[in-house]
C-alpha cells in the first residue's frame, strides 16, 4: 500500500474517516490554541484552578477508553460518532461556565468522550486502513493538523481581539465543527462486529509488557501539553514576546506535522525501530525544554527566536514519539482484539491529560526556568527506557503467549 501523500485518500471509507476526522480538529484547533487562555483571561479562573480542573477530567477519563474500546468491537461506528456528539454537547457547555465545579463538569465529560472516542476510532482505522494502518493512522494525523492550523488562526484571530463575544465564539465553532464531524460518519459503512473472543475478558490488562509500553508513552505525551498548556501560560507570565506568537507556534508545529509525519514514520515500521524513535525523541524534547526556559527574562526578538527554534525542535520528537506509539501499540495488539487493546493504551493519553497540565504549571509556570529542565529530563529517561520495554513486548513470555491465544474467536478453539 503506498504510504498516501495525496490530500485526500481514494474514494470510500478512508475518505469519509478522514472528512470527519477534518472537520473535528478544526474546531479542536480552536480550544487548543486558546482552550486555557480562554478559561483563566475570560471566566477568570486561576491556572492553579484551570490545571486541577483538567487533572480531575484527565483521571475520570480513564477508563473511558477501555470501555469505549471494548464496546467498538461490537460497533465501531455507532461508538465512535456517540462520543463525538457527546463531546458537542460537553464543549457547547464551556459557554455556561463560571465558576470551579461547572468548569470540571464541563471539561469531564468532553475529555471522557474524547478517550472514549479516540478508542472507539482504533478499529475502524484496523479495518479500513489496510495492510498496514500504522501509516493511515499516520495520514490522520498530517489531517488533524491540517484542520488543528486553520482552526489556530482563527483563534489567533480572537486571542488578539480578546473580547467576550470572540471567546464565546470559539467555543460555539468548537462544538458545530463536532456535530458535523458526527454527521458525516453516517456515510461510512457499518462495520461488522467482532467473533465473540475465548477467554478471559480485558485480556489487554493482563499484558504487563503491552501495560508498560502504555505508562511510558503515557509520560511521553505530556509533551503535548506543553505547546497548549505551558508555552501559552509561560509566554504571557515569564516572556516578553507578543501574544499572537501563541498561535504562531501552533500553526508551526501543525504545518511540520502535516508535511512529515507520514515521512517520519516511513522507517518506524516494527517495534524495534519504535523503541528507538522513542529514545530520540525524549532526547530531542529535552533540548527544546531548554530553549524555551531561555526565552525567559530577554529581549522580545530573543524570545520570539528562542520560542520558535523550541517549537521547531520539539516538533521533530513529536513527529517520532507520534509513529513510535502508532507503530507499537497495531504491532503489539491481538488484531481481534484491538478496540480492547488500542483503549488500553489510549490510558497513557489519558494519564497525560490527567498529570500534565498540573505537573507543568507546577514545574514551569509556579517554579520556573528550572522546572523545563526537570521536565526535559523526565521526557529523556522515559525515552531510554522505552527500548527495553519493547523487548520485552516482543519476548515470548509463556503468559503473553496465553493471553494471545485468548482472543482467538471461540470456532477457532
Amino acid at each position: 500500500m503506498p504510504v498516501m501523500p495525496q490530500l485526500m485518500p481514494e474514494a470510500g471509507p478512508r475518505r469519509v474517516i478522514a472528512a470527519s476526522n477534518f472537520v473535528n480538529t478544526v474546531g479542536s484547533g480552536l480550544y487548543l490554541t486558546a482552550g486555557v487562555l480562554y478559561f483563566t483571561q475570560e471566566v477568570r479562573l486561576p491556572a492553579t484552578q484551570v490545571g486541577l480542573g483538567l487533572g480531575i477530567a484527565g483521571f475520570a477519563s480513564l477508563v473511558m477508553g477501555i470501555a469505549a474500546g471494548h464496546l467498538a468491537e461490537r460497533g465501531a461506528r455507532g461508538v465512535y460518532a456517540a462520543t463525538i456528539v457527546v463531546q458537542a454537547l460537553a464543549t457547547a457547555g464551556f459557554a455556561l461556565v463560571d465558576s470551579f465545579w461547572p468548569f470540571v463538569l464541563a471539561v469531564c465529560a468532553a475529555t471522557g468522550a474524547q478517550a472514549a472516542g479516540r478508542a472507539a476510532r482504533s478499529p475502524l482505522i484496523r479495518h479500513f486502513g489496510g495492510d498496514r494502518p500504522q501509516e493511515y493512522r499516520a495520514y490522520l494525523r498530517a489531517v488533524t493538523n491540517i484542520g488543528i492550523s486553520l482552526g489556530a488562526l482563527l483563534a489567533g484571530w480572537a486571542l488578539q481581539v480578546g473580547t467576550h463575544t470572540a471567546y464565546q465564539l470559539l467555543v460555539i465553532g468548537n462544538a458545530i465543527a463536532f456535530g458535523a464531524s458526527a454527521a458525516i460518519l453516517l456515510l461510512l459503512p457499518p462495520v461488522a462486529p467482532e467473533p465473540t473472543a475465548a477467554g478471559p475478558r480485558w485480556i489487554a490488562l493482563r499484558d504487563r509488557p503491552y501495560l508498560l509500553l502504555t505508562a511510558l508513552d503515557g509520560i511521553m505525551a505530556i509533551q503535548f501539553k506543553v505547546l497548549t498548556v505551558a508555552i501559552p501560560l509561560w509566554l504571557v507570565v515569564a516572556t516578553s514576546a507578543p501574544h499572537w506568537l501563541i498561535s504562531g507556534t501552533m500553526l508551526v508545529n501543525t504545518v511540520i506535522v502535516i508535511a512529515l509525519q507520514v515521512r517520519a514514520g516511513r522507517t518506524i515500521n516494527s517495534p524495534a525501530a519504535g523503541g528507538g524513535a522513542y529514545r530520540r525523541a525524549g532526547v530531542v524534547f529535552l533540548v527544546s525544554c531548554s530553549l524555551i526556559s531561555l526565552s525567559a527574562g530577554v529581549p522580545a526578538w530573543a524570545a520570539v527566536t528562542l520560542l520558535m527554534a523550541a517549537v521547531v525542535v520539539h516538533t521533530v520528537g513529536e513527529l517520532w514519539h507520534s509513529a513510535a506509539g502508532f507503530e507499537v501499540s497495531f504491532a503489539l495488539a491481538p488484531e481481534r482484539a484491538t478496540g480492547q487493546y488500542l483503549g488500553v493504551f489510549g490510558l497513557g493519553a489519558g494519564l497525560a491529560d490527567a498529570l500534565g497540565p498540573s505537573l507543568l504549571i507546577a514545574l514551569c509556570i509556579t517554579w520556573g526556568r528550572p522546572g523545563w529542565y526537570v521536565v526535559g529530563a523526565l521526557f529523556a529517561v522515559t525515552g531510554l527506557a522505552a527500548p527495553f520495554a519493547v523487548r520485552w513486548a516482543q519476548r515470548p513470555a509463556p503468559a503473553r503467549e496465553m493471553s494471545r491465544e485468548a482472543v482467538r474467536p471461540v470456532s477457532q478453539v
